[in-house]
């Protein structure tokens, strides 16, 4: 099974460096979503997750009016390929105990964000989750 058949988000919000966290959050709360990939200049130069919003800024006692998602993004972007398997996925997301990520053509033109629930929700790869799981929360 690959990842583009079973990803749920493929219509992605995204952010500019410069865009207040406030705004970010915002985002997060009327999508339902805990992801939103920064970009700039057509290119994905990070990714903030709604933990990183509490630990970076609210934390931090820092303003989020004022803090930028350039302030709290995680400047490392893994992500994976809509046409790899979803074993390869479940290892990735173990490896990097991430429960989510953006997934990518291979024009590296992104195309949605597939999490660890997007797996949980398909049939036939259930012994994937609870190893998956487990990994990542560890």
């Amino acid at each position: 099974m690959l990842i583009r058949d079973i990803m749920h988000k493929k219509e992605v919000q995204l952010v500019e460096p410069k865009t207040p966290i406030q705004e970010v959050a915002q985002l997060m709360k009327d999508g339902e979503f805990g992801i939103v990939p920064v970009q700039e200049d057509d290119k994905m130069v990070g990714m903030i997750t709604d933990r990183d919003i509490v630990l970076r800024c609210v934390a931090e006692g820092k303003n989020p009016e004022k803090c930028m998602a350039k302030d709290v993004m995680t400047d490392e972007v893994l992500y994976c390929y809509d046409d790899q398997d979803v074993e390869e996925l479940a290892q990735s997301l173990s490896d990097n105990k991430v429960r989510r990520m953006p997934v990518v053509n291979r024009d590296k033109r992104l195309v949605g964000i597939i999490s660890l629930s997007d797996l949980a929700r398909q049939s036939g790869v259930s012994h994937l989750v609870g190893r998956t799981l487990s990994h990542v929360s560890q």
